[in-house]
C-alpha cells in the first residue's frame, strides 16, 4: 500500500463559548480525536449528517481552520509548521470542489476567466503567461467534457451539471494532488449526478488523483470510495474499505445508516 498522502492524527476542534442575544452559548466540540489516513490514487468516502463535523475538518484540512489540538500533514508535513510561501504552494496542490456549482461561480466572470484564475493565483509555481493560461484552460475545458466555445461564455449560460463541469476543470488548474470533494453531486438530478461520477472517475484514472469526498450521500460514497470513515457528533464511529463497510457494519450507527439506505445503483452513463 502507498504512503499516506493526507494524514489527521487526533485532531479535535473546540469552538468556545460565545454571547449571543440569549446570553452565553457552551462551548462546542466538533470534532473529536479524529484519526484518518488517505492513501495516495485513492478515493477515500467521509460519511456523516449535518453538524457531524465534516465541514469543520474539511476547513481544517485546507487550514483555515486551526485544530484546538492533534495535527494534520500533507506529505509527512505539518500544516501548522507551514510557512505563508509553503502554505501558498501546497494550496495549488490541495484543491476543493463545492457543493452547489451555482454559489461558487462567480456570475461575472467568463469561463475562461474562471478556470484561469488559479494559474494566476498560483503563477509563482506554475509559470504559464496569457497565451498558456488560455491553452491550458481550454485543455481543462476538454478534459470535463466542455469545448472551447464555452470559454467566451458566462456561468447563467449553463446547466447544473455543466457547471459543476467548470467547478472541476477550475479545481485542475494549478496542478492538484488532492482534490476534497464535498458533496459534489448533492445539488444534481440524478442522471446528471451518474455523468459527474463517472467524470470523476475517469479523471482520476487519467490524472492519478486522490479524493477526500465528503458526503451523506450512502449510494454515491459506495460507488466511487475504496474506503469510507463515518463520522456522527465530531467522533469517527466506523472505518474500512467500503465493501466491508457495507457488507458487515460492526457500529450500530452504520447498521442505521446502510439500513435507511435507498437500494439506488448509479447508471453507468458516459460522460
Amino acid at each position: 500500500m502507498s504512503e499516506p498522502i493526507l494524514r489527521i492524527e487526533n485532531v479535535s476542534k473546540i469552538y468556545g463559548a460565545r454571547r449571543s442575544l440569549f446570553g452565553h452559548t457552551s462551548e462546542v466540540q466538533a470534532l473529536k480525536d479524529v484519526s484518518i489516513a488517505v492513501n495516495k490514487g485513492e478515493s477515500f468516502g467521509l460519511v456523516g449528517e449535518s453538524g457531524s463535523g465534516k465541514t469543520t475538518l474539511t476547513r481544517s484540512i485546507l487550514h483555515l481552520e486551526t485544530p484546538t489540538s492533534g495535527r494534520i500533514l500533507f506529505e509527512g508535513r505539518n500544516l501548522a509548521e507551514m510557512s505563508a510561501v509553503e502554505l501558498r504552494r501546497l494550496r495549488a496542490r490541495v484543491q476543493i470542489v463545492f457543493q452547489d456549482p451555482y454559489a461558487s461561480l462567480n456570475p461575472r466572470m467568463s469561463v475562461q476567466d474562471i478556470v484561469t484564475e488559479p494559474m494566476l493565483v498560483h503563477h509563482r509555481t506554475l509559470g504559464l503567461d496569457r497565451r498558456q493560461r488560455r491553452d491550458r484552460a481550454a485543455e481543462l475545458l476538454s478534459l470535463v467534457g466542455l469545448g472551447t466555445q464555452h470559454l467566451t461564455r458566462y456561468p447563467h449560460e449553463f446547466s447544473g451539471g455543466q457547471r459543476q463541469r467548470i467547478c472541476i476543470a477550475r479545481a485542475l488548474a494549478s496542478g492538484p494532488d488532492l482534490l476534497l470533494l464535498d458533496e459534489p453531486t448533492s445539488a444534481l438530478d440524478v442522471s446528471v449526478q451518474a455523468q459527474v461520477l463517472n467524470l470523476l472517475c475517469d479523471l482520476q484514472d487519467r490524472l492519478g488523483l486522490t479524493y477526500f469526498f465528503i458526503s451523506h450521500d450512502l449510494a454515491v460514497v459506495r460507488y466511487l470510495c475504496d474506503r469510507v470513515a463515518l463520522i456522527y457528533r465530531g467522533e469517527l464511529v466506523e472505518e474500512g474499505d467500503t465493501d466491508d463497510i457495507f457488507d458487515a457494519p460492526n457500529s450500530d450507527y452504520a447498521r442505521m445508516l446502510i439500513g435507511a439506505m435507498p437500494e439506488v445503483r448509479v447508471p453507468s452513463t458516459a460522460t
